[in-house]
């Protein structure tokens, strides 16, 4: 293991990160035993500062969290860690532990058009987290993989529809619906929105 910088109580700061949607879900720490833990079990462990122990994430509410990459910053004294969430990171039973904002403002970022797609991206991580009952996306996870590739399978039809029909209104629309269902499967893959851009990017400057 690269050499870590744990403070003077032995412990280094852990950010916890979703791998796909890129949302960051919490914030603890580790100390060099549960660092350990966590790049042998492939599931994170932290360190409690007021119980003054180990604590593995989702040993008891089953929300485990299945790591992919633990990175560490340029002055070694903080890591990454990059996860799968098997279900809220937050113990309110919420996507992520930083859901209130100061300023009441957004995520989004102005002149980046496609800001929207990764704010897509991290609102259905979200749902598949938390499951809140009643929503279409909810509906969507329970039902699984073949109802969900049913929908992109109508959605794309709809759209070669709309577009034979020169309906630009109704193109639109569908396009929407279908990007939306893309990324539900995409999440339901485990599979980023990125890697399908690097994959773009690839063959464009191919």
């Amino acid at each position: 293991m690269k050499p870590i910088r744990f403070d003077k109580d032995g412990l280094v700061p852990a950010i916890v990160q979703d791998a796909n949607s890129k949302a960051v879900l919490t914030l603890a720490y580790m100390n060099e035993e549960s660092l350990q833990k966590t790049m042998e079990t492939k599931e994170t462990w932290f360190y409690s500062r007021s119980r003054q122990q180990l604590w593995h994430k989702g040993e008891t509410s089953g929300n485990t969290q299945h790591v992919v990459d633990v990175r560490y910053d340029c002055d070694q004294d903080a890591v990454l860690v990059l996860v799968e969430p098997k279900g809220p990171a937050c113990h309110t039973g919420a996507y992520s532990c930083f859901s209130q904002s100061l300023t009441g403002g957004t995520s989004k970022v102005a002149g980046n058009r496609f800001q929207i797609l990764n704010d897509l991206e991290e609102t259905i991580a979200k749902r598949e987290a938390e499951m809140p009952e009643g929503a279409y996306t909810t509906y969507l996870f329970t039902e699984g993989v073949d109802k969900i590739l049913k929908k992109v399978g109508e959605e794309a039809g709809e759209v070669i529809i709309a577009a034979k029909n020169r309906d630009p209104e109704e193109l639109r629309w569908e396009v929407a619906d279908l990007f939306y269902h893309v990324l539900v499967l995409l999440q339901e893959q485990k599979l980023p929105l990125d890697k399908v851009l690097e994959t773009l990017e690839a063959r464009h400057q191919s």
